[in-house]
């Protein structure tokens, strides 16, 4: 367990750990420059969770939570110093034709419940709040699709962790005392091109995918490829193997001829997920990459700290300094074009033996 000790020194995690539901909103948005747009987010972040529990009561047995989180520029300029120890802009990765870019957003909130209309509700409730203050980047309205499959037919998150393990993974400890009981949350929204997916066999997406269709039994190790989803989205450190916790949904309109799947991801550190984003987009080895990105495309992408609860309730008095508002962090490197040297970013080896 990675918390602090003591129930004095324990912040109150945002429910992260929550149980996946059937309906999900995920809503970005960016903070207008102005400083009194930056004053009434901050103001709200005290009230969030009272307006949460306003919309919770009208159903109880929905299941009704909300996660806020804030991406580098934005923590500055709306809580100051200290900071997040790991938060900074979303790295993209480029090579050939596949790339995970990075795309606008201050502020995002996963709000999710067995039922839509309660998402719907609170995202209304939200927006009526901070709607002066804010410009939407992206909403996405998400689903469950069947046995928890994704669009293209196979069941998602199969692999995630549970219990002390998902508290250990996705909650940031005493690494981070500050910012002990947050996560961080990488964001991407992807679209399927579905006609081009249903034209290749089921054998052929089991290969890509590294399980059954059917079963959602994973493949042998003779018969999967070192390029299937799950042999690239598998990370070991020590003989140990490192975990996210997912909350993926599908999306979309069928009559537009639009079919995704909208990917989040909590961790302790972003850099577990940034080294299965490299390695599905570049490859392991350069070259060996996600062969799903052949049918699949990211068309947003995003790094957000999600604080504690604890932090939230006493945000809406704190000031951040005049420093980080004057001037905003500098983006950090992205790998760019090419390949970077070091794929293990300092996590450990990637093994295929476990989907993710």
């Amino acid at each position: 367990m990675t918390m602090l000790e003591g129930p004095e020194q324990v912040p109150l995690a945002q429910p992260v750990l929550a149980p996946l539901t059937r309906a999900a909103i995920f809503l970005v948005v960016t903070v207008k420059p102005e400083a009194e747009s930056y004053a009434t987010v901050r103001s709200f972040c005290g009230d969030l969770a009272g307006l949460i529990r306003a919309v919770e009561f009208r159903d109880i047995d929905a299941g009704l939570t909300c996660i806020a989180a804030f991406g580098s520029e934005a923590w500055d300029r709306l809580f100051g110093k200290p900071r997040p120890a790991e938060l900074h802009p979303f790295r993209e990765f480029r090579a050939g034709n596949r790339h995970a870019p990075a795309t606008p957003g201050d502020l995002l909130f996963h709000i999710r419940a067995q039922r839509m209309d309660i998402c719907f509700e609170l995202a209304t409730q939200i927006m009526e709040r901070i709607g002066d203050a804010v410009s939407v980047a992206d909403e996405v309205q998400g689903f469950r699709y069947f046995e928890d499959r994704d669009l293209i037919g196979f069941v998602d998150g199969t692999e995630n962790p549970q219990g002390a393990l998902a508290l250990e993974s996705a909650l940031v400890g005493r690494e981070d005392a500050a910012f002990a009981g947050g996560s961080y949350v990488l964001v991407q929204k992807y679209l399927h091109d579905m006609k081009a997916w249903n034209a290749i066999s089921t054998e052929a997406q089991e290969l890509i995918i590294g399980r059954r269709k059917l079963t959602d039994i994973e493949l042998e190790d003779g018969v999967k490829p070192s390029s299937a989803h799950s042999a690239l989205t598998v990370i070991e450190e020590n003989g140990k193997e490192l975990k996210i916790l997912r909350d993926n949904m599908p999306f979309g309109q069928p009559g537009r001829g639009e079919f995704g799947t909208y990917f989040i991801g909590y961790c302790k550190t972003p850099r577990i997920t940034e080294v299965m984003l490299e390695n599905m987009f570049v490859g392991r080895p350069p070259g060996n990459y996600d062969r799903l990105l052949d049918f699949s495309r990211a068309v947003t992408g995003g790094l957000f700290f999600a604080p504690s609860a604890t932090f939230l309730d006493g945000a809406g008095e704190a000031q951040p300094l005049p420093a980080a508002i004057a001037a905003p962090p500098a983006a950090a490197d992205a790998p760019g074009a090419s390949p970077v040297a070091d794929t293990s970013l300092g996590i450990g080896s990637l093994k295929g033996e476990r989907n993710e």
